[in-house]
C-alpha cells in the first residue's frame, strides 16, 4: 500500500488541497451566474486550465468551485493511490492465494486490515448540519444558468440520496437539480438509474419519495455517485473504500 492520503471530508477540503498544489485559479471579480460563469468555465476547460474558485458571484454569499476534476493530477490529488493499490492487491491475492498456505495468508494480512476499515456507521451529528439556511430559501444558492436554452438555474454536481420504499435499500446518484423558487426545485432523474427505480416504486404505492440533496460533498462521494457499480454494491460502501 502507498503512503497516507489526506482525509477529504468536503469540497472545501479538496479546494484547499488543490490550492496548496497551485491547481486553483481564484477569480475575485464580480461574475454573473446567468451564463457568464459557465462560459468562463468552458473557456478555461477548453484550454485544459486549472480549477476555478469564483469568490464573488452575484446574488449569493456562496463561492462556486468548478473544473475540480478536470485533469489527471487533480484526480490523483482527490483520491490518491490507496484505492487503486487496494483493488490491485485484492485481485492479485484472489489469483495467487489458491491453494492457501500460511505464508500466503500472512502476506495478505495487510489487505484484511485495510478491508476492516471499509464500512458504514450512523451518527447523530455531523458537519453537514452545522450551517443551515433557516427558514429555507433556495434563492440564496448560486443561481447558475449554463446555456441560453436552459429553463432556469441548475445545480449540476449534486449528490442525491434516496431509499427504496420497498426494502429500504439506499442509492446515491447525481441528478441535475432545477431551482424554481424559495421552496421548490425539480429533479432530472433518469428512469433507468437507482433513484429512478425508487421513484417508480413510490409512484406504484402512491407515495412521495423523500430525497436528500447535498451540495459540496467529499470527492469519494462524488465519484461513487457516478460510478457504474452493479446494483448490489452500495455507493456509500464504495465511497468508504
Amino acid at each position: 500500500m502507498s503512503g497516507k492520503h489526506p482525509l477529504l471530508t468536503c469540497t472545501r477540503d479538496f479546494v484547499e488541497l488543490l490550492d496548496k498544489n497551485k491547481e486553483v485559479w481564484h477569480l475575485e471579480d464580480s461574475v454573473d451566474p446567468n451564463l457568464e460563469l459557465a462560459q468562463i468555465q468552458r473557456e478555461v476547460c477548453k484550454r485544459k486550465g486549472p480549477a476555478i474558485l469564483f469568490t464573488n458571484v452575484k446574488g449569493t454569499k456562496f463561492p462556486v468551485a468548478t473544473n475540480l476534476y478536470g485533469s489527471e493530477r487533480r484526480l490523483d490529488l482527490a483520491f490518491g493511490r490507496i484505492p487503486i493499490d487496494f483493488i490491485e492487491t485484492l485481485a492479485d491475492t484472489a489469483i495467487n492465494l489458491m491453494p492457501p498456505t500460511f505464508e500466503k495468508l500472512w502476506k495478505a494480512k495487510s489487505l484484511a486490515l485495510q478491508g476492516l476499515k471499509v464500512g458504514l456507521k450512523k451518527k447523530r451529528h455531523g458537519a453537514i448540519l452545522e450551517n443551515q439556511i433557516n427558514p429555507v430559501d433556495l434563492t440564496q444558492l448560486p443561481q447558475i444558468k449554463s446555456w441560453p436554452g436552459d429553463g432556469g438555474a441548475f445545480i449540476t454536481l449534486p449528490l442525491v440520496y434516496t431509499e427504496s420504499p420497498v426494502n429500504g435499500k439506499g442509492n446515491l446518484g447525481m441528478y441535475r437539480i432545477h431551482l424554481f423558487d424559495q421552496n421548490s426545485a425539480g429533479m432530472h432523474i433518469q428512469i433507468h438509474r437507482g433513484g429512478g427505480f425508487h421513484y417508480h416504486e413510490a409512484e406504484l404505492r402512491n407515495q412521495a419519495l423523500p430525497a436528500r440533496i447535498f451540495v459540496g460533498g467529499p470527492p469519494a462521494l462524488t465519484i461513487a455517485s457516478i460510478a457504474p457499480l452493479p446494483e448490489d454494491i452500495p455507493e456509500l460502501l464504495f465511497a468508504s473504500l
